[in-house]
């Protein structure tokens, strides 16, 4: 007998470490078995370490190894795929994988959805007239939307001009017992220079590109530094990307280089976030994340631009600060404000727990995925198991 629960094939550009994956990971692995299989499709490759964390045993993983640029020649060979598979629902994820929704559609999948993540470098603010052509001339072959924040949301129903019954908002989860605080003492982080009780440690993760900003966290810290006040604040950097050369310049011509640890890219980031006194988020564009949900959960205080998602995550003076992006001066006065006051730190890294448990459980998020892809599936009149 064939097996009766649908296919859900989830298309992304790459398939690799990233908020996005984490994502993935947590909802494949924690949708019912009995309900649901799974396929992921990366239009370019996929990374064999981060693809065994997915602990189901039947999921398909399909690389396309798709060029730079449209992919237009891409449509036959993922039409086809499809077909071969034959999922229930395709799920698409951000303006790189936007485009498969036409394949999907010419291989007649039932169900289309998309889902906005965040912003890219070259679309910070969502102005850009270009992106929203591209979303508004795929508008017929998607099913529905998913926004990860109500700024997202507003940017698809008043930008793109998609109905708001078109539109579900279903923030980021985190998991709270994966992530959880050190509370007291911060934890040592294995190959840190900086696990000296005696030191403040300012923290974030995320891939070094352009987006993130983590050169302008270090122009930031290297003012707090040339302060004088705060010899022993110290800065850790946690990832792998495309800007690592530019961050060390920017390292080396700041004269921080022996309070500035680049530490690659880590498996362990939940006993990395309790390495940190203190997180920060320079990011230039966000959608909700999935780094300051784990900081938060992990009991830390959060400096982040007010960018996307991040005021929807962060109180400003509850727990953590917001402030403008690409703006040192501002980024290096909160820092400073932190690295001061360890019980501000503590006071707001207990609020920020609090907010965790109470509107961003992981658990909550996973059902609202659940109930979306019922519902759609129901519409598109796909049956379910019992």
């Amino acid at each position: 007998m064939s097996d009766q629960r649908p296919l859900i094939a989830h298309v992304v550009y790459s398939f690799r470490v990233g908020g996005l994956e984490n994502g993935i990971v947590n909802l494949i692995n924690r949708l019912p078995r009995e309900r649901f299989r799974h396929a992921v499709i990366a239009l370019t490759d996929i990374d064999a370490g981060f693809r065994s964390r997915i602990t189901r045993g039947d999921v398909e993983f399909v690389e396309l190894h798709k060029a730079p640029g449209p992919g237009v020649l891409l449509f036959p060979r993922l039409a086809g795929v499809l077909r071969a598979l034959r999922p229930a629902l395709v799920h698409t994820r951000n303006l790189a994988a936007l485009e498969m929704s036409l394949p999907a559609w010419f291989a007649r999948v039932p169900v289309r959805l998309h889902g906005e993540h965040g912003r890219d470098v070259d679309d910070p603010d969502g102005r850009a007239r270009k992106p929203r052509r591209i979303r508004r001339l795929y508008r017929p072959f998607v099913t529905h939307y998913i926004a990860l924040s109500v700024e997202l949301s507003n940017y698809l129903t008043q930008a793109v001009g998609i109905s708001a019954q078109r539109v579900d908002l279903i923030c980021n989860g985190v998991d709270s017992e994966r992530f959880r605080p050190a509370w007291g003492a911060r934890e040592a982080l294995p190959g840190s220079p900086f696990n000296d009780p005696a030191l403040c440690v300012i923290g974030t993760v995320g891939r070094l590109q352009a987006v993130k900003d983590q050169a302008g966290l270090v122009r930031a810290f290297a003012r707090v530094r040339r302060s004088g006040a705060f010899p022993a604040l110290r800065l850790v950097l946690v990832g792998e990307g495309a800007m690592r050369t530019e961050i060390e310049e920017t390292i080396r011509e700041e004269g921080v280089g022996d309070a500035v640890w680049l530490a690659g890219e880590r498996a362990d980031v939940p006993q990395v976030m309790r390495g940190f006194d203190l997180f920060a988020l320079p990011s230039l564009a966000e959608g909700i994340s999935n780094t300051v949900l784990e900081a938060m959960a992990c009991g830390l205080p959060v400096v982040a631009t007010a960018v996307g998602g991040n005021p929807e995550l962060v109180e400003d003076g509850v727990s953590g600060a917001l402030v403008p992006a690409s703006d040192t001066q501002a980024l290096a006065s909160a820092l400073a404000g932190y690295a001061s006051a360890p019980e501000l730190r503590r006071e707001q890294g207990r609020a920020g727990r609090r907010r965790i448990e109470a509107g961003f459980s992981l658990a909550a998020m996973v059902d609202r995925y659940e109930a979306l892809y019922v519902r759609e599936l129901r519409r598109a009149h796909v049956a379910l198991p019992v």
